[in-house]
């Protein structure tokens, strides 16, 4: 990789995006590209086609994707398998036809199946069953996982797949309805001690246990990608550590400052036991994260109160 290689950022205005673009710049690349979704819509094959044409990038790094917790996949299942179909098969196709040597195809540990041993290693896709009410989003990550690695098979280009762990971070999405477990019980503890230390409710147990990785730590990892020709074509990106949610509670209160009761309604589902990724790929190839939990929620609540005004008044 040379600085001023051309890198396009697919879905750099969200989360996971934005911290890659952050890093990138960090690090001293002065040639970084992307689009709004306004800008140029990656279902359209026709838009994805002329853009690459016009741009011509060196480097294709895809973060852009249809997401959603298991409401929204269960109520819109052929939006969620066929658009993320659309938007990851043109960039992959468009970037070969293209002669783009170097995609970072970004996914998630749900494509891995529901009853997986612990912790999930990359061998285990493919070999189970996946959980249902997230399986039509699985099932296109899991197609482009499978198109890169047959462009490495058929014409030795450097199309890699990472797939994360829980992400949150800066930038985070905190809507309480449509948020993940993080940022949802960080704006709940933020709430509650706003009203005067009130108690928080929280879901199930408290036992299931689960792994979260920092935003940044997850783009320095695609940097890792990005400067180094990685031998396979799948790696898991995690910490390789888990907490209950109880611990996760726990610290979260501690860092917003929260001094009310906490209490778990145990007449709600925990899901599952636990969640946890194989990370040894990667750390034997010299990646491993930097932020610990305690940080990187401080860090994250640093940025939710110093944007707590637009916060607010996003409704998704």
């Amino acid at each position: 990789m040379k600085k001023e290689d051309k890198i396009y950022i697919a879905g750099h205005k969200g989360m996971v995006g934005s911290a890659i673009w952050r890093v990138l710049v960090s690090k001293g690349y002065k040639n970084i590209i992307g689009r709004t979704s306004k800008e140029l819509d990656l279902r359209n094959q026709q838009e994805v086609l002329a853009f690459f044409e016009e741009e011509k990038p060196d480097v294709v790094i895809d973060a852009a994707a249809r997401v959603g917790g298991i409401l929204a996949n269960n109520n819109y299942p052929y939006q969620f398998i066929m658009e993320n179909m659309q938007i990851q098969n043109n960039l992959i196709d468009i970037a070969l036809k293209n002669e783009v040597e170097k995609f970072i195809f970004l996914g998630s540990s749900c494509i891995y199946p529901k009853l997986a041993k612990q912790p999930l290693k990359e061998e285990y896709l493919l070999t189970d069953s996946l959980e249902p009410t997230n399986e039509w989003y699985a099932i296109a990550k899991i197609t482009g996982v499978k198109a890169c690695q047959a462009i490495r098979k058929q014409f030795n280009k450097d199309y890699v797949s990472l797939m994360p762990t829980n992400l949150y971070g800066t930038h985070d999405n905190f809507d309480l309805e449509t948020s993940h477990v993080l940022p949802a019980m960080l704006r709940k503890f933020y709430e509650a001690k706003e009203n005067g230390n009130a108690p928080v409710t929280l879901w199930g147990s408290g036992t299931p246990m689960r792994e979260f990785l920092f935003v940044d730590d997850m783009a320095e990892a695609v940097v890792f990608a990005l400067e180094n020709k990685l031998p396979d074509y799948l790696y898991n990106v995690g910490t390789g550590e888990d907490l209950t949610i109880k611990e996760l509670a726990e610290t979260i209160q501690k860092v917003v400052g929260h001094t009310g009761n906490l209490i778990w309604d145990k007449t709600k589902p925990d899901g599952t036991p636990r969640k946890l990724m194989d990370i040894s790929r990667m750390h034997s190839l010299g990646w491993k994260h930097q932020i610990n939990l305690e940080r990187g929620i401080q860090k994250t609540y640093d940025w939710f109160l110093s944007n707590i005004k637009e916060i607010k008044e996003v409704k998704l």
